[in-house]
């Protein structure tokens, strides 16, 4: 079993920068692919980045290409999102999960574990 632990999350402006964290109990961090998603108020759960065990492998929604980079430490068994250019459509309650495999996904299901998300609010 694997718990998650989301911080960071908090208001700020358009145009604005956060970083989260995401710490995972146990001790084989690596062997799991993890990623962000977020939910916004009336609206579906969506994928937002994924990174391989390894951290040599990204992916990324077409949404925040180019403003947001996923990486990890795996030595801290911790995952980061770096949220730049902030926009009020990125308004949500984002969630760090993990899946059973090194190999990264973007879809939820296919996700074992995940954490009880941090909000983040920009304004305009």
């Amino acid at each position: 079993q694997v718990q998650l632990v989301e911080s960071g999350g908090g208001l700020v402006q358009a145009g604005g920068s956060l970083r989260l964290s995401c710490t995972a109990s146990g001790r084989t961090f690596n062997t799991y692919a993890m990623g962000w998603f977020r939910q916004a108020p009336g609206k579906e759960r969506e994928f937002v980045a994924t990174i391989s065990g390894s951290g040599t492998t990204t992916y990324y929604a077409d949404s925040v290409k180019g403003r947001f980079t996923i990486s990890r430490d795996n030595a801290k068994n911790t995952v980061y999102l770096q949220m730049n250019s902030l926009k009020p459509d990125d308004t949500a309650v984002y969630y760090c999960a993990a899946r059973n495999n090194r190999l990264p996904k973007s879809r939820a299901d296919e996700y074992d574990y995940w954490g009880q998300g941090t909000q983040v609010t920009v304004s305009s």
